[in-house]
């Protein structure tokens, strides 16, 4: 089985690409958001906050057996969905992986041509946090 971040982001790309219209798209979005797994309270404070969203969100990165496992939480629906799709992504992955990771796969899928440019903003944040976080880790692990 091939887990390897090309090959979910290619995966994403097909759900996205059966779906007929954004109005589906955007619900499958809000369905994503909703199966991922709650953010402790204790994590939803200022140093979680993600900069340069309009909506509050949450990201915490944790490293275990050299995989990242992100955890995550909006207080808008889209948004959330938006970070569980990032998260499907991401997480489980080294951090040379994330860091090393392309992510056009959003742009096929339309995300930032079908988003607020407040959202789109947003969605470039997500990712640079989870990059940021990921980049920490190798840093610590050549240390």
């Amino acid at each position: 089985m091939n887990d390897s971040i090309e090959h979910i982001a290619k995966e994403l790309e097909e759900e996205f690409a059966i779906l007929e219209d954004w109005t589906d798209k955007y619900e499958y979005l809000i369905e994503l958001g909703k199966s991922l797994p709650p953010i402790e309270e204790k994590f939803k404070t200022e140093n979680y906050l993600i900069k340069g969203c309009q909506s509050r969100v949450w990201l915490r990165s944790e490293l275990e057996n050299n995989k990242i496992q992100y955890t995550a939480d909006s207080d808008a629906i889209i948004t959330r969905g938006i970070v569980a799709l990032l998260i499907t992504a991401f997480s489980n992955h080294s951090p040379q992986e994330i860091i090393d990771a392309k992510t056009d796969f959003i742009d096929r899928i339309g995300l930032k041509e079908h988003l607020s440019p407040t959202r789109s903003n947003g969605l470039v944040s997500m990712i640079k946090q989870m990059k940021m976080d990921a980049l920490a880790y190798e840093t610590k692990n050549k240390n």
